[in-house]
């Protein structure tokens, strides 16, 4: 067990005066930018294509990256989460550049780092760095194969070790948390939170974890069949600085879980919903008037410590949260009594 970091130190202070808010989709804001091949394949030499690859950004078009978060610290954001969604080992593969994991993630978190220390330089507001892990494009609890169910496409060991290579590159480049994002196997985020424990053991100090669950269907459980208790229940033990909700569905679907969620975890909430749900073009038409209403009505309810958006927000999104929730309180963390508390497909707590 180590000292708590100066960064959780300072989170938790800030966290203790007002609802933080945390920024909102990189990858739209880059489609709008018109950003060619060229643009993304720069001068690496790779044989891929690499349109679409967003994260490659950091090494190609890093000026592009850096008004993405620029926008959203202008935008009122306390939080930049790095570039660094696909990241790891794994999905690079796709792109031919799994050998660039550790540059890209160092990169993404120095642009970040530099850009959030410049923005608190200028008004004394901390700004944070979360470096941001995705969930890989593999499960460790599902097969890929309908006739074999057995089969996996990973193991345990190895994606404990991809996560770890991510993490520790993030913390490198100067990322104050590790942020286990868009969870849809509670296998996999156990893996993470795995990996940079066994980080914290090399570095010799306090890395925190945030956690972020990402739910499949309307009855509040994720792809590996975990609703959002027991999801807490299998990972309280990493004592997370934030345990919330993003992506899958827009504020209004995520109300009652948010409210669930709220209730059990003796920890942060850090909820960033989509903007509404894709209309049948894929594009969120949901205005940020609109979204902000919607999380104001969590703020008042005292149900949230930290705000954003995930696919379809943008700036003027992230604005008008900030806004909304201005000179609400934050939600008060719950003191639980101490009893067991497992987990299966859904939460089990042992009677005394």
């Amino acid at each position: 067990m180590f000292d708590p970091s100066p960064a959780r130190a300072a989170f938790l202070a800030e966290a203790a005066k007002r609802i933080l808010i945390t920024d909102g989709a990189q990858g739209t804001e880059f489609q709008k930018m018109g950003l060619t091949e060229a643009d993304y394949a720069g001068t690496l030499g790779l044989l891929h294509e690499q349109k679409g690859n967003n994260d490659i950004l950091n090494l190609t078009k890093p000026a592009a990256v850096e008004k993405v978060h620029r926008d959203y610290f202008d935008a009122g954001a306390d939080i930049a989460e790095t570039n660094t969604f696909s990241s790891n080992r794994i999905s690079q593969a796709d792109y031919g550049a799994e050998h660039l994991v550790r540059e890209l993630n160092v990169a993404a978190a120095r642009l970040a780092r530099r850009i959030a220390d410049e923005y608190a330089a200028k008004d004394g507001r901390p700004r944070f760095v979360a470096g941001g892990i995705g969930p890989t494009n593999k499960t460790l609890s599902l097969s890929p194969d309908v006739n074999d169910p057995g089969y996996r496409e990973i193991d345990w060991d190895f994606l404990v070790d991809v996560y770890h290579e991510q993490a520790a590159a993030l913390i490198e480049g100067g990322a104050d948390f590790i942020l286990i994002e868009t969870v849809f196997d509670t296998l996999n985020a156990k893996a993470g939170i795995m990996a940079v424990k066994r980080l914290e053991r090399e570095l010799g100090r306090d890395v925190p974890i945030m956690l972020s669950m990402t739910l499949t269907d309307l009855s509040g459980r994720n792809l590996s069949g975990h609703t959002v208790e027991a999801f807490w229940h299998a990972v309280r033990h990493a004592k997370p600085l934030t345990v919330g909700l993003n992506c899958s569905f827009g504020a209004t679907q995520l109300r009652p879980h948010v409210k669930t969620l709220s209730e059990i975890a003796d920890t942060l909430i850090m909820i960033y919903p989509n903007a509404g749900l894709p209309n049948e073009l894929g594009a969120y038409d949901e205005q940020p008037d609109t979204t902000a209403g919607f999380v104001q009505e969590w703020a008042i309810a005292g149900q949230v410590n930290v705000l954003g958006g995930c696919c379809g927000s943008t700036p003027a999104h992230i604005a008008a949260m900030a806004r909304a929730v201005a000179g609400v309180s934050p939600r008060k963390v719950p003191v639980l009594e101490p009893v067991t508390r497992l987990a299966g497909l859904e939460p089990f707590v042992m009677a005394a």
